[in-house]
């Protein structure tokens, strides 16, 4: 295949285009692997099974994650809600832990990367954010929603004072029936005594006459 290509004097020099050929294909898509692997991290992935967390107050929360790397890494555990950021914990395997004041009683580290904390509260609500680090300097981010609701008693209360309301209810109408039986029983045995008290009378006043 010849290409044409306009000379400076006026003529034309013909230039021999090259054939696309397997190894060409092979160089590019060599290329083009090696571009891909400098743009990825380097040894280093972050797993976050569970994103969402919804938990009661008092509760103890596993925020879980699971890391791998070639080398030792450095975790990193920071809160952020509509209050600030707030930096729970870093450690790195072997060599250092350090836990805020805010958390030193409140949070319990795992090798693989998790945390857990422990009575949360609603001001534990909010994003967690943990980063990994390797040794050479890469990174990688996961992100946890953590969701905390408050019990509410006032229904329960509720509840409890209308069932014992109920129950009074009931046990009064009881009382107030087994009374009028009473009172019916008493009632129909003084009557059938005054029946036969005049039954006898009129008796005896037939006898006279």
């Amino acid at each position: 295949v010849c290409l044409l290509r306009a000379g400076e004097r006026g003529w034309t020099q013909p230039i021999t285009s090259r054939p696309i050929t397997p190894d060409t294909c092979c160089n590019v898509t060599s290329t083009l692997t090696a571009l891909l692997c400098l743009s990825a991290p380097k040894g280093v992935s972050l797993l976050v099974p569970q994103p969402n967390i919804n938990a009661t107050v008092a509760q103890n929360i596993l925020l879980s994650v699971d890391y791998s790397c070639r080398g030792v890494a450095t975790i990193e555990w920071k809160h952020v809600s509509s209050r600030g950021t707030t930096k729970i914990a870093e450690w790195k395997s072997g060599n250092y832990v350090n836990i805020s004041t805010g958390y030193k009683d409140r949070v319990t580290i795992f090798e693989n990367g998790s945390i857990q904390l422990l009575n949360v509260g609603v001001r534990d609500a909010g994003y967690y954010f943990v980063t990994v680090t390797e040794e050479h300097g890469t990174n990688i981010y996961g992100t946890i929603v953590l969701n905390v609701y408050e019990i509410i008693y006032e229904d329960l209360h509720f509840v409890a004072v209308f069932f014992a309301f109920l129950t009074g209810v009931s046990a009064i109408l009881i009382c107030f029936m087994w009374l009028c039986n009473k009172s019916l029983h008493l009632f129909q045995k003084k009557t059938h005594k005054l029946t036969a008290s005049n039954t006898e009378e009129i008796e005896l006043e037939t006898i006279e006459c």
